[in-house]
This record gives structure tokens, sequence and C-alpha cells, in this order.
């Protein structure tokens, strides 16, 4: 059930965000006798809001994770540089838009007024031409927002908005979730694009922006994933495309907070929490109950299991456990794909940027440099680094590397950073650090018939994570945040617990003008 908002104390200002009402019930599980007891498997952000919700409700949770440190892919933890510098180090940039609602929830467990999240007022788009591109000061009420963007854009011609075909764009202004998958699933975002005849300059500056925060290039991506991602971020929300940032490593900032939270008094439930421990497999030993086995060679019994692994952790303890699901469920595990490498390089340098340099900033064509982070701009750790050695911690992102081209593009990407920063040209590197994974789910043309949901075969087994199928208008992190949710509130429903009430943009456009339009097209 869904209704829209009137006046809700939860995170959010947008008065048209959708409030999908949970299932009553009792509050504490712990006062009708023993509580069930659950594993959560994996404590990135789908695991941590899973976990919450369930012992917010009295559930006894045992949260394992195969890092020794929580958040998954926006874990926190520290490095040493080449003087013996203690300095901390993540997977890179992550931006907490004020429509992540469920992951806003979920910090404020800890963080009552996102007071450890701080705003950015603005991050620039560039391209290889120069052309820059900003999103400060824009009307934040859809379809206005996305007008004056494209408008004041110095690659929108207002012959290119002409030459836009209106019929073919209307799944953009019209956008429901899940039936644009119905609609775009089966083509790439490339073709789309061109089929909208949308202009390349712009193409380059602003759709390929954000596809490859997806960590895909166009022609690889769903074009329903990018119509979903423009509804989430542009003509859905009037949230705004200025976000947030955590004001130190995401270890201080956010997780440890939260565990204290999770393993202190305020919840009804007990969560123990287990880092370094990868689980191999998953039994069910008699006709209730499932059995936990980990490498350590322990063992736990459960109720219930709620895996929010990344997608091989997924597919390994599927294939490993062959009494969970039904061969065509499992089949589709087996088939879960990943997208292609990302690489962050970080560098201490020992002279400052420029002062008028923005702390984040997006490329377009200036391949393989995708963005680039002036970490002490808003992280306290390396602000107190850069004033202690008059210098600067600057990360550079590859995302969607092409396995065919040169495995190592750290020499490219300072190329492109002394392009853009010339500044940087003279400075000495004190200290880098570089990481590259190909972990992260993908979102291919097609991929969406395929993914598997949060309730599986098995009632005692549910998953969660951003590559889980979720038919709601949320994406990245806010994906892992709201199917964690989701999967605490199916398990609740069948002890008679109440569920957590979760929000988001509207499901479907939120223009009556921009619809009529589309409909007129014959698109739709």
């Amino acid at each position: 059930m869904t209704t829209l908002i009137a006046d809700d104390a939860a995170v959010g200002t947008d008065p048209r965000r959708v409030r999908h009402g949970a299932t009553p019930g009792t509050h504490d599980l712990t006062r009708s006798g023993v509580p069930p007891r659950v594993a959560v498997i994996g404590a990135g952000i789908a695991g941590l809001a899973a976990a919450t919700g369930l012992a917010e409700r009295g559930v006894t949770v045992e949260l394992l994770e195969r890092e020794q440190v929580l958040g998954g892919r926006v874990a926190g933890w520290t490095e040493h540089l080449p003087d013996g510098t203690a300095v901390g180090m993540n997977r890179g940039f992550h931006a907490f838009f004020r429509q992540y609602y469920n992951l806003r929830k979920l910090l404020s467990r800890s963080d009552p007024g996102l007071s450890r999240l701080r705003a950015l007022p603005d991050y620039p788009l560039i391209d290889a031409h120069g052309n820059r591109d900003s999103f400060r000061g824009l009307p934040r009420t859809p379809p206005w927002n996305a007008l004056a963007f494209a408008l004041r854009s110095p690659t929108f011609r207002l012959r290119d908005l002409v030459r836009i075909d209106a019929r073919a764009a209307a799944p953009l202004a019209a956008v429901s979730v899940p039936e644009i998958y119905d609609t775009l699933d089966h083509l790439d975002a490339d073709s789309f694009l061109r089929a909208v005849r949308f202009p390349t300059a712009a193409q380059h500056l602003a759709f390929e922006v954000f596809s490859r925060s997806f960590f895909a290039v166009p022609h690889r991506m769903s074009a329903a994933e990018l119509a979903a991602m423009f509804h989430i971020y542009f003509l859905g929300s009037s949230e705004g495309l200025i976000f947030d940032v955590a004001e130190d490593n995401f270890d201080t900032a956010l997780w440890t907070p939260l565990r204290e939270y999770l393993t202190g008094p305020a919840v009804p439930g007990r969560v123990t929490v287990h880092t370094g421990v990868r689980v191999t497999e998953i039994r069910r030993p008699g006709s209730t109950g499932l059995r936990v086995l980990d490498d350590t060679g322990a063992a736990l019994e459960v109720d219930a299991v709620v895996l929010a692994t990344d997608i091989a952790g997924l597919r390994d303890i599927v294939t490993a456990s062959p009494e969970l699901g039904i061969p065509p469920w499992r089949a589709a595990i087996a088939e879960l794909a990943t997208a292609p490498p990302f690489l962050v390089h970080r560098l201490w340098l020992d002279h400052p940027v420029a002062a008028d340099r923005p702390a984040f900033m997006a490329t377009g064509g200036l391949d393989p440099l995708d963005n680039v982070s002036v970490l002490e701009r808003y992280e306290r750790g390396a602000a107190d680094w850069a004033r202690r050695n008059h210098g600067s911690v600057v990360e550079l992102h590859a995302y969607a590397l092409d396995s065919g081209m040169d495995d190592d593009p750290r020499g490219r990407l300072l190329d492109r950073l002394h392009e853009i920063y010339p500044e940087t040209a003279g400075a000495t590197v004190l200290g880098a650090t570089t990481l590259r994974h190909a972990d992260c789910p993908r979102f291919a043309p097609g991929d969406f018939t395929g993914r598997p949901s949060i309730r599986t075969p098995d009632p005692d087994v549910v998953l969660a994570g951003d590559g889980i199928r979720i038919d709601l208008p949320v994406a990245l992190m806010e994906r892992a945040a709201t199917t964690g949710w989701t999967a605490a509130n199916t398990l609740l429903a069948r002890w008679g617990a109440a569920g957590h009430t979760l929000q988001t943009v509207p499901t479907h456009g939120r223009s009556r003008l921009l619809r009529s339009l589309a409909t007129r097209t014959g698109a739709l």
C-alpha cells in the first residue's frame, strides 16, 4: 500500500514523496517469549539495514561479515603512508542524495540530526572541450529543474532541443516503476538516446556521467535503468541534485556509530557482530530452522537468513548450499553478472590544489578519468593531513574499465589530472593507494527479468542488496538500504511484528503536463 505523505516527521522534505506503509504488529518480539534468531550475512548497507530493522523489533541478530570492517562497498579503514602516518581510506567518493530516504533513515539511528553528513554546494561536470555544467542554483521543482539545467548548459542549443523526438523521449517524461522495465529494458541506453536524438555532447556531459555511476557505459546499460535514474534524480524529486557527503572516513562517521547503536541498549533485540568470517554454506538440518556454516568451522542455528552479500558471495553460498531454493531460482542466481571493474587512485600531494577547485568534479569524454575528488574540502581526516603537510588529498576514479585496454590506467589518470588541474603537475606524491574491484552488480539490457527478488522459494531465506530486484524507484546505495529494510519487513510479517515504513520518490512521473504530453505522443 502506498500513500502520499502529508506531514511525516521522517527524513525528507519533498511533499510529494511517497510513503510505503508497513504491516502492523508487535514492536518487541522479546515480550512474547524467545524471539526468532536470524543470521544476516553481509554487513554492507543492505545487511546493516536488515539487521537494524530486525533488532528494533526484538529479533536476535547474528551479523556476519567476511571483512574486518562494516559498510561493504562503503566501508572505511586505516592505511599507512610511507612515512608511517595513519590515514583514512575507502573505496571512493559516495554521494548521499537527499532523496535517499531509506539510507538516511538508517544513518539517523545513530545520528538523529544527520550531523555527520555535510552538503556540497555544487558538483560541476566538465568535458574534453572544456564545457562545464553545474547544478548550483537550479529550481528544485520538476520539470523546471531539468529545463533550467538544459537551457543554461553550454552543451545544449535551442536547435538541439527542437530536434529531440518527443515520442521517443516520452518514457523519460512519464516513468512508472516497474512498468518502465517492460518498455525499455530490452534496449541499451545509447540506442535509446540516439532514437531520442539527444545531443551527443550533452549525452557525454550528462547521461554518460550518470550511467557510469552504475559502472557501465551507455551501450552496455539498460535504457530502463537510465530512464528510472532520470526520474529518481531529475523529474521525480524536488529534493534537488545537490547531495551530502560524509564528514569523515566512513568507518568513523557512519558505521562505528551504527554498530554502537545496534549492540547497545537502544534496541530490544540482541545483535552480535562477527567480522572476518566468511559464510561457506547454509544447510537445513530438520523440518525447521537453518544451519549457517563459516570458514572458521563454526555453525549457527537460526530461524531465518538474510543473504545480503555481493553478487559473487551470493553465487558462492547458493552453489554450496544445494538445499536452498528450487532449480530455476538457483539457475538465476548462478547467471547473475557483475559490472566491469573500476579503479580508485588516491594521492597524498605535497602541494595544495588551487583554492577554487571543487570538492568533487565529474568528467565526460576524458577517458579513463570519471571524476576527481579533493578530500580535504569535506573529510576531516584528510583536512587535518592537508593542513599539517601544506598539501592536498586527491582521488581519481575510473569506472567501467575496458579489459581490452591497458590494464593499469594510473598513468593516464595522472595525465588527465595534470591537464585539468595544472597545479598538480609539479607536486610530489607523498603517498598513493590504488584499489581495483569488479564486484558491483550489472544493469545491462535484459537483466531485470532475471534479477532475483527479496522473497525466495524458501520462506526462511530472503535476499537484500543493490543487485536485488525491488519494484520501487531506488538506485545504488538507496536500493541497498531499501532492500535491507524490506527483507527485514518480510521476515517480521511472518512473526506478527510491525514492519518499518519506507519512503521513495513517486513511483510514476509526477508532472501531469509531461504525462499528458507523453500520452499524446502515443508512446505510452
